[in-house]
C-alpha cells in the first residue's frame, strides 16, 4: 500500500494536478509491483493514498513538483528501485505533461493494517 505525497509549486495548473491525481494510483502501483504484492489492475480503497500539498511560504524548491512515494520494503522491490523510479518518472511525464519534477521512492521496513 503506497503512500504518496505531492508537493507542488503555486504556478502548477489545477488541471495538471488533477491529471496527477487520476494517473498516479495506477502508475505507482505498477512501479512498486512485486511478487509479494502483485498488482492486478483493480485498485480498491486504501490501495494507494495520495496527499497534495502546496509549497508553503518558507519552503524552498527549484522544481514544479516533488512526488514522494513510500512503499513497504521487499528485497524484490529494492533490488531495482532506481530502474523503477526512472520508469515511473517517464510514465508520469508522458501521462500528465508535467515537467521539471522529481520522484522519490522510499522503501521503509513497515507494516499496514486497514479496517473494512
Amino acid at each position: 500500500m503506497p503512500l504518496v505525497d505531492v508537493t507542488y509549486a503555486p504556478h502548477v495548473p489545477e488541471a495538471r494536478l488533477r491529471a496527477l491525481g487520476s494517473t498516479l494510483p495506477h502508475l505507482v502501483s505498477q512501479a512498486v509491483e512485486c511478487p509479494e504484492e502483485p498488482y492486478d489492475g483493480d485498485l480498491q480503497p486504501g490501495d494507494v493514498e495520495i496527499r497534495f500539498r502546496p509549497l508553503g511560504p518558507l519552503d524552498r524548491s527549484g522544481l514544479n513538483a516533488v512526488i514522494e512515494i513510500r512503499s513497504k520494503w521487499f528485497e524484490s522491490r529494492a533490488a531495482n528501485r532506481q530502474e523503477r523510479v526512472d520508469l515511473l518518472h517517464e510514465r508520469i511525464e508522458a501521462a500528465t505533461g508535467l515537467a521539471d519534477f522529481g520522484v522519490y521512492l522510499s522503501l521503509p521496513v513497515a507494516a499496514w493494517s486497514q479496517g473494512e
